[in-house]
């Protein structure tokens, strides 16, 4: 997300480098692909005035510190600026009601809702510990009922089954009596999408509200949808009193204008972000790091967060341990590493919150199907041939490749990445795996010393 703009905005920020100040001279030009970099990025042409007004009046004249060059000086401007533009301090999520509270989700047909709330509930079940219910309201598209149904038994959450002959409302007071009954804590509720805004589903939307009371009513929105998403966004923020929104398919788009527009848009907050198809890939949403990463200075706080998470320590911890005490590393090991960054989301996903400059350095690594190709291969080895890689000959080579549906040179590639791999375990025995461990036994994730 961001990669077009976050370029642009780097590119831009340089051309103040050696200057003294920041003048209106120097900075009107700079100004001006600011503003292209926005519209380029598929923001609307109101926030893009404004902005570009609020970054103007606070830039002119601005100081620069002896320590500071004019290009950073911008850019700390550019980043104030733009977390204020998408709404301050994190709002953030919290159940401040009497249980179940109820959470309403509306949008537009394939903005994502029904796949969002099993996202939802997720995160409320493993981050929040609460109990939740899910309920469809789409009586149109019983496929949909279906969806959320098994969605809501892969997150372990309760699933109210209703009857797609009754009326949405109904079903929804329905699911929220049962949610009382069961001493449910949360209350999801997944309304219908049409293709485009019409009154009839605005009226269908108000009814649901009326006969559950929702606390939160989130506008879940497409993050590739542009200018439709925007204009969306003002008709449901108009005909519902939204309370926030929640951004999908953020990891399809390169642009993110639709992140910059919608809290400007609806007045209201930005409360997550979907960053993937599978069920964990719901992230809260936080202006100051967003603008962080729109910058390209990435979001390590989210990497450090998602590897305590998602990567097996106790695994790191054995591996360590294991070239310490100068144990070779295996192709049973590189499997587990391979599967792990894949857990995380894979290579494209962990990129994404490096700063740019590290992720363009990162631009030659493997691609995740590579990732994949090559854990194929480890999974042809016999586990003599995984333990002991030395045996594997050139008839071996050519059975693993045609068990793994790969070429011969594609295990010759991964035997020689291995060797470099080994060589560098090697050379880690001592003191700096020492420092590892150490940093593991207080908390930090492995990888970070």
């Amino acid at each position: 997300m961001f990669d077009n703009l976050t370029a642009r905005l780097s590119q831009t920020a340089a051309t103040l480098r050696g200057r003294g100040r920041i003048t209106d001279e120097n900075i009107a030009e700079t100004l001006r692909e600011v503003r292209m970099a926005l519209l380029e990025a598929d923001v609307a042409l109101p926030v893009v005035k404004r902005f570009i007004e609020a970054v103007r009046a606070r830039a002119i004249g601005a100081d620069v510190q002896q320590s500071l060059t004019p290009g950073q000086v911008f850019v700390g401007i550019l980043h104030a600026e733009l977390v204020a533009l998408m709404g301050g301090a994190a709002a953030g999520f919290t159940l401040r009601a009497q249980p179940p509270f109820v959470v309403l989700l509306a949008g537009l047909q394939g903005a994502g809702k029904t796949t969002t709330a099993a996202k939802l509930a997720r995160w409320l079940i493993d981050a929040q510990k609460k109990r939740v219910l899910l309920v469809s309201t789409d009586v149109r598209r019983p496929a949909a009922i279906l969806q959320l149904e098994r969605l809501a038994a892969q997150v372990g959450a309760g699933f109210h089954a209703a009857d797609p002959g009754m009326p949405p409302a109904q079903i929804a007071a329905e699911a929220l009596a049962q949610a009382k009954r069961e001493l449910a804590d949360v209350l999801i509720v997944d309304t219908a999408g049409r293709l485009h805004v019409d009154q009839a589903l605005m009226d269908e939307v108000r009814d649901i509200d009326r006969a559950i009371g929702a606390h939160e009513r989130l506008f879940v929105v497409d993050a590739m949808a542009g200018q439709d998403a925007v204009n969306a966004a003002s008709a449901f923020g108009a005909a519902l009193e939204l309370t926030g929104v929640i951004l999908t398919k953020a990891d399809g788009d390169a642009r993110g204008g639709v992140a910059l527009s919608v809290r400007e848009v609806t007045g209201k907050p930005i409360v997550f972000v979907g960053t993937g198809e599978k069920t964990e890939a719901l992230e809260p949403f936080d202006p100051e790091r967003m603008a962080t990463r729109i910058l390209g200075m990435g979001d390590v706080v989210a990497l450090v967060q998602q590897v305590q998470k998602q990567v097996d320590t106790d695994e790191a911890q054995r591996l360590a341990k294991k070239v310490a005490q100068g144990k070779g590393f295996d192709f049973n090991d590189l499997r587990s590493q391979l599967e792990q960054l894949l857990k995380m989301g894979g290579l494209a996903a962990v990129m994404d919150k490096l700063p740019a400059h590290l992720a363009r350095g990162a631009a030659n690594a493997p691609a995740d199907r590579d990732v994949r190709r090559q854990i194929a291969i480890i999974n042809s080895m016999t586990r003599r041939e995984r333990r002991h890689p030395a045996v594997i000959d050139g008839s071996r080579r050519r059975r693993i490749a045609g068990g793994a549906g790969v070429q011969v040179q594609d295990v010759n590639r991964l035997l020689k990445q291995f060797q470099e791999m080994q060589r560098m375990m090697k050379s880690m025995k001592g003191g700096r795996l020492q420092r590892l461990l150490g940093g593991l036994k207080g908390g930090r994730p492995p990888g970070f010393l």
